[in-house]
């Protein structure tokens, strides 16, 4: 079997664009796979090549098998359909799901993949199913395992790209079993079986933890394949969880039923007052031709639509990733539907894997909305960081806790800048005791010799919410606990933290026996008699220390 050859060019989260190498051609990952049926298609797959450019197919070889197998083995999958690029075909898994059983053997379709000059292959796996009991997963899982094996035994030939499925439903442990076993066994892409159910219940907090038990278990230099992924307002969830492939027959399936698609959703054509888009389709007919088309040509221009929006959605997440604000699209996505902001706010557990593999810097600064956000990888790699390898300048007594201000970095703005200027006035060489560190949302404490490092002066913020705060007293905390001063000084802003680190400094240095001190209760930290309240108790302070000193 040949070993696959990915290359990835570029990274964010989990997600990856890379180049994947076929027999018929690279294909640019992520790649969505439009599914063709080979007996209905509403847009042919040549103009899903040359109208909507998309490098690379799906189609059921079971399908194909049953219809035109003599003409399939003659002319070979990509005269068949008339798409000289890749294709992928899958075995007949979502037949074997869907009626309980196939008109063929593991062995046959194996096969007769390899005999349509197919460019990726999918071995006959058994999928779990959502109804399915504890006993019937456990034995697609292990009747999978077997087939993947024994399938390896069968191949003839080495240009093809073989899947191994990863089964086991919602049942994790599983998932974790059939995904290490398949992983030690030398498929060169691998494809999580079984999410369609989930997935047509809006469960996408069940389908998160499927793919990143899954993702958490194979080979990370492997492809990853999603089958059936559905709508495009959901593409930017499972890229970002690390599926470099996916297929969806949503284009064909919703233009069926009469439905339009959106980035941020579905609607009935009947229902629309208005055309929400300017792709080609919507540009040469208004709402009210639409409405009087019936039958095949209304489903193939509502096809068409589809397939427009689900490209436009492709494009703006590559664009995402190489730009560094995939979390930011994932945070606009999930306001599309509460299941996908449940689905968000799921990767929390496991936001430590997620923050290990993703990129240190990015080409741009962060975005923070709301506490959505804390679990973002930029924020918790900062807090783990100034947790396990700081350690503040040796001859610092005192800490000056001072509040972010708008300027970036913190150091250059004019308030600070007047401010240290008036404490090294009345201070001299003892302002060498002070330690300037700034309480900034969403990160917690930042040391001013820290405050033009990635991300601290490259983010910027819409309000800080309750999580938020409780999140940054959090860390305040804990950064008191690990850094002993001899004494503490905030300048606290209730105008935008209310007492929240005021009360947890004061807590906190209660707890230690650290002397705690407030500059100012001035309801507007940034006056004039605010800075001289500030300057008068830093000086206050560290003639004290220099008294203690002597």
């Amino acid at each position: 079997m040949v070993n696959v050859s990915f290359e990835i060019k570029e990274r964010d989260l989990l997600a990856r664009i890379g180049e994947l190498n076929t027999k018929s051609g690279k294909v640019q990952t992520p790649a969505l796979l439009p599914v063709i049926n080979p007996l209905v298609q509403p847009v042919t797959p040549r103009e899903i090549l040359d109208k909507f450019k998309f490098e690379m197919v799906i189609t059921n070889a079971y399908i194909i098998k049953n219809n035109f197998e003599e003409e399939a083995i003659k002319k070979g999958i990509h005269r068949i359909l008339d798409f000289p690029r890749a294709v992928m075909t899958d075995s007949g898994a979502y037949q074997l799901l869907i009626y309980g059983d196939v008109k063929t053997t593991p062995e046959e379709i194996v096969k007769f993949q390899e005999q349509i000059e197919t460019d990726i292959a999918v071995i006959l796996d058994v999928p779990t199913g959502w109804d399915a009991d504890r006993k019937r997963v456990e034995w697609t899982v292990e009747e999978t395992l077997r087939r993947a094996k024994h399938a390896l035994e069968l191949l003839t030939r080495n240009d093809i790209l073989w899947v191994g499925p990863v089964q086991g439903g919602r049942h994790l442990d599983l998932v974790k079993k059939s995904a290490q076993e398949i992983g030690r066994l030398p498929y060169q892409i691998h494809a999580l079986g079984s999410p369609t159910q989930i997935m047509e219940r809006y469960l996408f907090d069940t389908l998160v933890s499927m793919i990143m038990t899954a993702k958490m278990n194979l080979p990370r230099e492997r492809p990853l394949h999603l089958f059936g992924a559905g709508h495009p307002f959901m593409f930017a969830l499972v890229v970002a969880l690390g599926c470099d492939l996916f297929d969806s027959a949503a284009y064909a399936l919703y233009a069926r039923q009469g439905r339009y698609m959106t980035d941020y959703g579905t609607i009935r054509l009947k229902q629309l007052e208005q055309l929400p888009c300017v792709c080609p389709i919507c540009s040469k007919y208004d709402i009210e031709e639409l409405k009087e088309m019936k039958g095949e040509k209304l489903e193939s221009l509502l096809a068409e639509h589809n397939l427009y929006v689900c490209q436009a959605e492709m494009r703006r997440i590559k664009l995402a990733i190489s730009e560094g604000r995939l979390w930011e699209l994932l945070e606009l996505r999930a306001r599309s539907h509460p299941s996908l902001l449940k689905a968000l706010n799921q990767l929390r557990r496991y936001a430590d894997y997620i923050e290990k593999n993703s990129p240190v810097v990015k080409k741009r600064g962060i975005f923070y909305f709301g506490s959505t956000g804390l679990y973002r990888p930029e924020i918790m790699r900062y807090a783990k960081r100034i947790h396990k390898n700081y350690a503040f300048p040796s001859k610092a007594e005192i800490l000056l806790l001072l509040p972010q201000t708008q300027i970036k970095p913190f150091h250059a703005s004019q308030w600070f800048k007047a401010v240290w200027r008036k404490i090294s006035e009345t201070t001299g060489e003892d302002s060498l005791k002070l330690h300037v560190c700034f309480y900034v949302a969403p990160f917690g404490v930042v040391p001013i010799e820290l405050d033009e490092v990635y991300p601290i002066s490259q983010f910027e913020y819409a309000s800080i919410d309750s999580e938020t705060a409780t999140y940054v007293a959090k860390q305040i905390r804990t950064y008191l606990k690990e850094n002993k001063y001899a004494s503490v000084i905030l300048h606290n802003d209730p105008s935008k933290w209310k007492e929240t680190i005021a009360k947890v400094c004061e807590k906190t240095c209660k707890e230690l026996k650290t002397p705690f001190i407030i500059t100012s209760k001035e309801t507007d930290l940034w006056s004039e008699k605010a800075l001289t309240h500030l300057v008068e108790t830093v000086k206050r302070v560290v003639t004290k220390s220099k008294g203690k000193n002597t």
